[in-house]
């Protein structure tokens, strides 16, 4: 899930855990529990709006490609959790989130925006339903302290606690994370399916909430063990996941695999002056399930239609595509990248922007300008890596083995 205007920014609220902090003067950075961990792996720590987290390990290159082949264990503990329940909790998720939360089943989970009157997103999140009226939002880091004012100003008779401070988050992705994972657990993996969560699952002796969802595009789990006891739970992970290839992977990998995937990032791709509909998201809006914040301007706009959309592009020659680069066509800006990098694994430039929407069919040709140069790139259909099956996986790497 994405968080912060840059993958570099993410602010987060001060939790009712004492976090152990650094630096002296009036600002001071939060540390995850795991900070220690990092560091003795030999971690690259930086600034992230806040906190100092790994940013990289032994390069964003290899862990990226350590997650598309093998995998890698990122640390999400900024993530913040907010759980609603009591009666009422399912008709305050409904006029929160415009997506269908009455169709989830117990343990089952969906993507949502959740919207501004206007129809602006506040929060891209997941919601996880525990129990018939319990559920989990797992919110954006840099947007933790918003949302939570804006869940619990939202739920009537229902109750919305912030409970960011209890849980660590572990991010176990690559198509290796299931055989990595099921080493620790009795619980049986296969059966837990994509977007599905369970609760008081045993992983290395300690009870953890796991999810099978992530950010890379790769298969995956989201891991939350209690705050205090995460580093028993990483170490242990990296050790049944050493024979695998797995790595501690930073932010930056974590970044440059969400782009791949075409998986948008608050703060620079959507925010609050974007619709679900200019973004590729209009699939996460239920007009039809009743009211919820936002619902009479998202009607109206869809019936006017969209003035802008988001899109993919790809780069022709090896030029980067940066946050803020504008995007013209026929010798005018027609936009403006949102996200861009040179992916690791595609072996591309790529990057996302808002067009007008004359220019968004897939093939439409435009320039991104690098440093003042034209770079020729071309509008595609996101996402720009797709995971490939079980069987075209193998088939690749046997193709690998005698090139």
């Amino acid at each position: 899930m994405p968080s912060g205007s840059s993958i570099w920014i993410s602010p987060r609220p001060t939790t009712k855990k004492s976090l152990r902090c650094s630096g002296s003067g009036t600002r001071q950075l939060k540390r995850t529990s795991l900070f220690d961990t990092h560091v003795r792996s030999g971690a690259r720590m930086v600034e992230f709006g806040g906190w100092e987290m790994p940013v990289q390990y032994a390069g964003i290159v290899e862990e990226h490609r350590a997650v598309r082949s093998s995998a890698g264990l990122f640390d999400v503990s900024h993530m913040g959790e907010v759980e609603v329940d009591g009666p009422g909790a399912l008709e305050s998720v409904q006029r929160l989130i415009t997506n269908d939360a009455a169709r989830l089943a117990v343990g089952q989970g969906l993507y949502t925006p959740m919207c501004t009157p206007s129809g602006g997103i506040i929060d891209d999140l997941t919601v996880f339903r525990l129990a018939e009226q319990r559920f989990l939002f797992v919110v954006n880091a840099a947007t933790t302290a918003k949302d939570v004012a804006w869940i619990q100003q939202h739920t009537r008779s229902a109750r919305a606690r912030d409970r960011s401070s209890e849980f660590a988050l572990l991010a176990l992705q690559g198509p290796a994370s299931q055989a990595i994972l099921q080493r620790l657990t009795r619980a049986d993996l296969p059966s837990l399916r994509f977007f599905h969560i369970a609760e008081g699952v045993d992983v290395a002796g300690i009870r953890c909430l796991i999810s099978r969802t992530g950010y890379t595009g790769e298969d995956g789990f989201e891991i939350a063990p209690p705050w205090d006891v995460a580093p028993r739970v990483w170490e242990a992970l990296i050790d049944a996941g050493r024979r695998d290839g797995l790595v501690p992977a930073g932010l930056g990998a974590r970044d440059t695999l969400r782009l791949e995937a075409g998986i948008m990032l608050y703060g620079s791709d959507i925010d609050e002056t974007t619709s679900p509909l200019e973004a590729p998201l209009g699939w996460t809006v239920k007009l039809d399930k009743g009211e919820f914040v936002g619902r009479d301007a998202l009607r109206a706009q869809k019936e006017l239609g969209v003035q802008r959309k988001l899109v993919g592009f790809e780069v022709a020659d090896r030029a980067i595509p940066r946050s803020g680069y504008a995007l013209h066509a026929g010798g005018r800006q027609i936009g403006q990248v949102t996200s861009g990098t040179f992916g690791p694994w595609v072996n591309k430039g790529i990057g996302m922007g808002y067009l007008s929407k004359a220019f968004t069919k897939a093939g439409t040709q435009i320039d991104v300008q690098v440093r003042g140069k034209a770079a020729p790139a071309t509008v595609v259909k996101l996402p720009f890596y797709k995971r490939p099956t079980s069987e075209t996986r193998k088939q690749g790497n046997e193709e690998t083995k005698t090139s």
